[in-house]
């Protein structure tokens, strides 16, 4: 039975990860969840509440997490593993790599709190290394939702897949952005946010917000009209959206709430080259240093991932300080 979601704004996408959730387990008993001491932190204080018997603690454990997830996914549960990303994918990697990902046991792995969400709490409560560990691993589908929408949709679709799967939320409270042009989300598939021809936004996860305000910016400040694009889906990777938005030979920006090793930008760049394109191409996410603390929005706004910041880089890309 299909479930509409109430359209909502500046909601964090981990309270709609929390009700999209609950409303699963209402008619699928099936549906485990398995927290590292996170239910509060994961938003799911009312579906431990709802469900007692479908949410099981270990306490702050994250390889056993993994592992009894795989355990029970095996035994044919749709088991999601919830705990921050900077630890679920780090002292947990090896479980991720055999237990799930090589022994095919469709957990669905959920990262919370990701990227720099913790701000201050500095570089041990960062992941800025997921998207890079995690995309050398086989069998393992990687998304970072953008807007409540996708959060939704991204949670109905992984409860139904028979492969393993890491999603990624931040903490940050998100409005839905424009279901117009693309009003549906199917994993695998990248959404187009905005549609220009000057030059192209490819963002995921709460980097796609900030390509939105650049775009935005760059139309009424200059005259530059951008097509922004939501590549929730890391991997497998939307080649053929990707490639039709570069077939014009504008420049591309790539933004992420990761390091600009081994992410989206990466990713992006080994198509674009291997396919011949020689678009101008800058990748915008935390550079290869200390990382300085501070919130999500400062933290933002030091790199560049901001609307600001990439009007600017995308002015740059398009020599053009005062538009078209």
């Amino acid at each position: 039975m299909p479930m509409e979601m109430v359209q909502t704004k500046d909601i964090p996408n981990l309270i709609v990860f929390s009700e999209t959730l609950q409303a699963l387990a209402e008619i699928d008993r099936d549906i485990l969840v398995v927290t590292s001491d996170s239910r509060g932190s994961g938003k799911l204080v009312p579906f431990g509440e709802k469900f007692p018997d479908q949410i099981v603690e270990v306490g702050i454990a994250e390889q056993n997490l993994v592992g009894m997830a795989a355990g029970l996914a095996s035994m044919g549960k749709k088991a999601f593993a919830v705990s921050p990303a900077c630890f679920l994918t780090a002292r947990s990697l090896e479980q991720i790599k055999n237990d799930v990902a090589y022994s095919d046991n469709p957990v669905k792995l959920i990262g919370i709190s990701a990227g720099v969400s913790y701000g201050a709490l500095g570089t041990t409560h960062h992941s800025l290394h997921d998207f890079a560990v995690l995309r050398a691993i086989h069998n393992l589908t990687i998304v970072a939702p953008c807007d409540n929408f996708e959060t939704a949709e991204s949670i109905r679709q992984a409860a139904e897949m028979d492969s393993p799967v890491y999603i990624r939320f931040g903490k940050k409270g998100m409005p839905t952005l424009n279901r117009t042009i693309d009003p549906t989300f199917r994993i695998g598939q990248g959404r187009t946010i905005r549609e220009g021809e000057d030059l192209t936004f490819i963002g995921t996860g709460e980097a796609v917000l900030p390509c939105e305000e650049a775009a935005e910016m760059l139309a009424e400040k200059h005259g530059i009209r951008c097509r922004v694009i939501s590549l929730h889906t890391i991997k497998p990777l939307d080649e053929s959206l990707i490639l039709a938005a570069a077939a014009n030979g504008q420049p591309v920006i790539t933004a992420e709430e990761h390091s600009v090793h081994g992410g989206l930008g990466e990713a992006v760049a080994a198509l674009l080259f291997q396919n011949g394109c020689r678009n101008k191409f800058k990748i915008v996410g935390l550079p290869d240093e200390y990382t300085v603390n501070g919130s999500q929005i400062e933290i933002f706004d030091h790199y560049g991932i901001s609307g600001k910041g990439l009007m600017g880089t995308a002015l740059q890309l398009l020599g053009s300080g005062s538009g078209k």
